[in-house]
């Protein structure tokens, strides 16, 4: 079981920024496209951010110009800096691991909430 660990979830006003990292192993890390994706209450899970292992990076319409979406791969670490944040933005978000072959895993979730 490839291991995802998020962190950087918290409460945030809105207008506020929040950092999200992903951590997880070298072997993963060094292979695949890495993702932010979030689910709000009610709704379906959808793409944030990806990030190809070039650093080719790709993003929802609604979020572009506000995030930003990084890799250390020294640290093996995905970063997600959310910026100007809105309440309907409020959701879990999750890391994602691509190595292709419509193989990959997930994190466990990170709690993000904007308060109006």
């Amino acid at each position: 079981q490839v291991q995802l660990v998020e962190s950087g979830g918290g409460l945030v006003q809105a207008g506020g920024s929040l950092r999200l990292s992903c951590v997880t192993s070298g072997d993963i890390f060094r292979r695949s496209t890495m993702g932010w994706y979030r689910q709000a209450p009610g709704k379906q899970r959808e793409l944030v951010a990806r990030i190809t292992g070039g650093g080719f990076t790709n993003y929802a319409d609604s979020v572009k110009g506000r995030f930003a979406i990084s890799r250390d791969n020294a640290k093996n670490t995905v970063y997600l800096q959310m910026n100007s944040l809105k309440p309907e933005e409020t959701a879990v978000y999750y890391c994602n691991a691509d190595w292709g072959n419509g193989s990959g895993s997930w994190g466990q979730g990170t709690q993000g909430t904007v308060a109006s």
